[in-house]
């Protein structure tokens, strides 16, 4: 099997920006996907437009800052399609405050939705990938976790513990034909950072060797590529999807 024609994938925050591309992207190549967010309007809007252009979605309500939904979500997904065969883990969230002013509930906050997600998304579809002795797991991280960021500690710290979650795990289950992967934005357009400050972007765009911020498109193409049959001798690896901030 070519690609990711036939696969089932499960992509979380696919309401909007990455995950929604990476929905996008997935389903245009073949893949069959559950749609898994907060906002039931949206996944239904965006499962309608993968159905008129041909190809076949699922739209799932799932907080993924809850264990009890993630698991009950995951049930309804393998209920609908039959198996998961790739997750992206792509729902994340920022709450930025310099180190000693941050408050425990916003690092609370960001550790549990970009690290203590993962981890729970991870464990609830790894049997089916065991079953079938296939699947793909596709972190995405952030270059914050690589290089860190003042006023991030938490962000960089759930980013950087997600990568470390991504070679564990694929330490793990190797032997089983599962491969586990990161992927590391640089600066990507989206609604999380259209809502910083103009000097900020300014100053990200003059370190970006190739010239531009990226898009989600560059973001979601790198992880049809680590999902696909091609990329099957691939594990443990973070693809830098930074424009060449960081290289190395």
């Amino acid at each position: 099997m070519p690609g990711v024609e036939g696969r089932v994938a499960l992509i979380t925050g696919a309401s909007q920006g990455i995950g929604r591309a990476c929905a996008l992207v997935l389903a245009g190549a073949g893949a069959k996907v559950a749609l898994c967010a907060r906002n039931q309007e949206k996944l239904d809007q965006l499962s309608s437009e993968i159905a008129a252009s041909g190809g076949e979605a699922g739209a799932f309500k799932i907080d993924v800052a809850s264990e009890e939904e993630i698991k009950a979500g995951v049930k309804a997904v393998i209920a609908r399609f039959g198996k998961i065969d790739i997750l992206v883990n792509n729902a994340g969230v920022a709450r930025d405050q310099l180190v000693m002013r941050m408050k425990r509930a916003d690092w609370d906050e960001v550790l549990n939705t970009n690290l203590t997600a993962p981890f729970l998304l991870t464990q609830a579809v790894i049997g089916s990938m065991l079953k079938q002795r296939w699947g793909r797991i596709i972190n995405i991280t952030s270059i914050f976790g690589q290089i860190g960021q003042a006023g991030q500690a938490n962000y960089a710290s759930s980013k950087a513990g997600l990568i470390g979650l991504t070679m564990a795990v694929a330490r793990e289950v190797a032997s089983r034909n599962i491969t586990v992967n990161a992927v590391a934005p640089g600066w990507i357009e989206t609604a999380m950072t259209s809502v910083l400050p103009a000097e900020l972007k300014e100053s990200m765009l003059k370190n970006i060797p190739l010239g531009r911020t990226g898009t989600d498109l560059d973001v979601a193409h790198a992880v049809k590529f680590l999902a696909s049959e091609e990329a099957g001798y691939i594990t443990g690896e973070v693809l830098k999807v930074n424009g060449g901030i960081l290289m190395g």
